[in-house]
């Protein structure tokens, strides 16, 4: 059996001149929750539905599960939950009967299909007006709603874009509770997200692209990594003692923060140069650490440059 849930290679996609998508590759693991960050526009949206096969690339493979999803799309979608952004739900029909009629794509047996739906309606707190017609439902209802959908059928995969759009913050925390059981259950979860702090929480790894293109990817920890070694080290350092000049090769610059503190800005990460230096001047080391990036400021650099503008 494959290691990777989702596998794309060298996927293109253009629109007359627009290029949408433009030679992603990527690994998903099985198990392992991936979240997929991008401004508007940035191809992620293209990249879900090249993935659910909805649209054909020009170039490049998606296989899904270990199956080509352009020779068996039905095998690949029995087995995978899609939660699209906006989605949407038949309002005359009832929380209970909007999930019996999806169930009905699916081989079960009527006795699974109740037992099914039950356990979903409960699941997202929606069991109690599991009669009442979905249009009279206020957004949040009809997000959940949606999410018991996404399971119904017991999916290996689920694959989510948006999935916390539009919620209050207990519809939000519902959300991020089941992807964690979700992962517990030995699933998979690959989700887009504009709330960072959601990506931050929720991701064993994470994928940034812009403009179709693949900029970073990998554990949050190894993202971290890789923006200060492009764009340096930002080291606080602090003394007992009033701090001296210092001078190294790798320091770009030196911001004083009173007598005996210091952010000093270097190509690479210097500690150990800088605590043997002030070891020898006979300073008592207080502080020395190195400001790691937020997740914040690698999307907002990846995507905008050094200035975020």
């Amino acid at each position: 059996m494959p290691t990777q849930a989702i596998l794309v290679e060298n996927l293109t996609k253009s629109y007359g001149k627009f290029r949408a998508v433009n030679g992603l590759s990527f690994e998903v693991q099985r198990g392992e929750v991936f979240g997929f960050l991008g401004p508007n526009g940035a191809g992620k949206t293209t990249t879900i539905l090249s993935m659910l096969g909805i649209i054909i690339p020009d170039t490049g493979r998606v296989e899904i599960l270990g199956m080509d999803m352009s020779r068996n799309p039905i095998g690949v979608k029995e087995r995978i939950g899609y939660l699209p952004e906006n989605a949407t739900i038949y309002g005359e029909l009832t929380a209970w009967k909007n999930l019996e009629f999806f169930a009905n794509f699916y081989r079960m047996s009527n006795a699974e299909k109740e037992k099914r739906i039950t356990e979903l309606l409960k699941m997202v707190g929606l069991w109690e007006v599991r009669y009442r017609k979905a249009k009279t439902f206020s957004k949040g209802m009809k997000q959940r709603l949606l999410i018991a959908q996404t399971f119904i059928n017991d999916p290996e995969l689920l694959i989510l874009d948006e999935p916390t759009s539009g919620l209050d913050p207990e519809g939000a925390h519902l959300v991020k509770r089941l992807i964690r059981e979700a992962k517990a259950e030995g699933r998979t979860v690959f989700f887009s997200s504009h709330v960072l702090s959601e990506v931050e929480e929720l991701s064993d790894r994470v994928g940034i692209i812009v403009k179709g293109k693949l900029k970073a990817v990998g554990t949050l920890g190894e993202i971290k990594r890789q923006f200060m070694e492009l764009e340096g080290y930002e080291i606080k350092v602090e003394t007992k003692e009033p701090l001296p000049e210092i001078e190294h090769s790798e320091i770009t610059r030196v911001e004083p923060v009173g007598p005996n503190r210091a952010i000093i800005f270097a190509r690479t990460d210097i500690r150990e140069d800088l605590s043997k230096y002030l070891s020898e001047k006979g300073l008592t080391i207080l502080k020395l650490d190195v400001e790691e990036p937020s997740l914040e400021d690698v999307f907002l650099r990846t995507i905008y440059g050094r200035d975020g503008e």
